[in-house]
């Protein structure tokens, strides 16, 4: 539009309430396709519908920069692990969507489910695939101790984090406590020695230690919460779509992206699902997707309810900061299992072109693969599939996945 207004020459200045009007007609070009639904549709996805990230009630250290910045060192940090070996970062990938490409996330040894890309997680009240941590800085917590991914225990997170970031911690979070009289490897979900060691601790000592890992994860948590989504394409087309306005030319969507536009707002019923700015509706779905052969029975979300509830770092727990009348998620959750029957947490689609493989084990190696699956509805399992197929021609097959590429961002 810059170029055409540029081509124009005028044998007199044009009156304002005139040019206003001359605009409206250029940039109207641009959208005049959309109907008033589809525009408010395409709105409510764009980023400019993200709202503010509010702040975490069960960690005070939310939104504090020095909590973040400490937090992005012990991300990094190889020492946070059994045998000095594994970070987050080595299934978190910065320059991957914070997500490392395999099927199932590698630690010490191969997971069960796909590690999740990390931008916007924090605006989520329910982390991992089945929901079992009701907080960011919770979630944060269940990878340093589990024995496929840090493969270490909370005795010894406690020594090392004294040792070589006392100062540090000590600025944030107060004084550490009298660390070595304790046994150097304890832990509630350790191995059978570690258990013991636990058990054999008294309740103040195994409460200091839970104090200081629980404040590891809340550093953890607010770093992350500084992981942000990136502009897209379609956000910019968006806004355009927004405004009345022919978009700029680095976000000009082409006919078949128009048309995967159309469909993910339209027939193919995404939105269901899909929604928001993230793209996600932030519940858990049972589709239908089948399980890896092989891998233990999982259940999904059906699964974790009790766990959720019992875990002590949750928002009611004693080291959360949150008022008890505050936690309304948890307070509040659904507890009927047979509704959450191999129900996963429906995944952001931004950057998802760009991120095979799918689904929570990576049982899907393709979009193609993907949207066949959800073309063709297969029966659960277990429990009920909530998908109805859709019939897609090949050219609205490959309409859709040409719009689901304009979801990625900037690395």
């Amino acid at each position: 539009m810059r170029a055409l207004l540029r081509g124009l020459r005028f044998r007199q200045p044009i009156r304002s309430s005139l040019a206003v009007a001359f605009l409206a007609v250029l940039c109207a070009c641009g959208s005049e396709d959309f109907s008033e639904a589809e525009k408010k549709a395409i709105g409510s996805l764009s980023l400019d519908a993200l709202s503010d990230l509010p702040l975490d009630e069960g960690n005070r250290y939310s939104g504090n920069r020095a909590a973040a910045a400490f937090g992005a060192v012990l991300f990094n940090d190889e020492g946070l692990s059994g045998a000095g070996t594994v970070s987050c970062a080595t299934c978190h990938k910065a320059e991957r969507q914070f997500q490392d490409d395999l099927p199932r996330g590698v630690g010490v040894a191969e997971t069960d489910r796909r590690t999740m890309p990390l931008a916007g997680v924090a605006f989520s009240p329910w982390q991992f695939w089945d929901g079992r941590r009701d907080s960011l800085w919770a979630q944060a917590l269940v990878p340093l101790e589990d024995a496929r991914e840090h493969a270490g225990n909370r005795t010894a997170y406690a020594r090392y984090v004294k040792a070589r970031y006392g100062e540090a911690y000590e600025t944030l979070f107060g004084p550490l406590p009298a660390l070595d009289h304790l046994p150097s490897n304890a832990s509630p979900r350790g191995d059978a020695a570690e258990r013991a060691a636990w058990e054999r601790m008294t309740l103040r000592e195994r409460d200091a230690v839970n104090r200081v890992f629980a404040n590891i994860g809340k550093a953890l948590a607010a770093f992350e919460e500084t992981l942000t989504p990136r502009e897209t394409r379609f956000d910019r087309f968006a806004k355009a779509v927004m405004e009345g306005c022919e978009p700029e030319e680095d976000a000009v969507f082409s006919a078949l992206e128009r048309e995967g536009l159309r469909l993910f707002i339209g027939k193919a019923n995404c939105l269901e699902c899909h929604n928001g700015p993230r793209f996600t509706d932030d519940h858990f779905h049972n589709t239908g997707v089948p399980p890896v052969p092989g891998l233990a029975e999982d259940r999904g979300r059906a699964a974790v309810l009790d766990e959720v509830q019992d875990d002590p770092f949750n928002c009611l727990g004693p080291y959360s900061d949150a008022a008890p009348d505050a936690c309304s998620a948890l307070r509040f959750m659904q507890k009927d299992a047979a509704l959450f029957e191999r129900a996963y947490k429906t995944p952001s689609l931004r950057g998802v072109a760009n991120r095979p493989p799918y689904m929570h084990a990576g049982q899907f190696d393709t979009l193609e693969v993907v949207i066949d699956h959800y073309s063709n509805a297969p029966a659960a399992v277990s429990g009920t599939s909530e998908i109805r197929g859709v019939v897609f021609t090949e050219r609205g097959r490959k309409a859709l996945i040409a719009f689901l590429k304009t979801l990625d961002g900037e690395p």
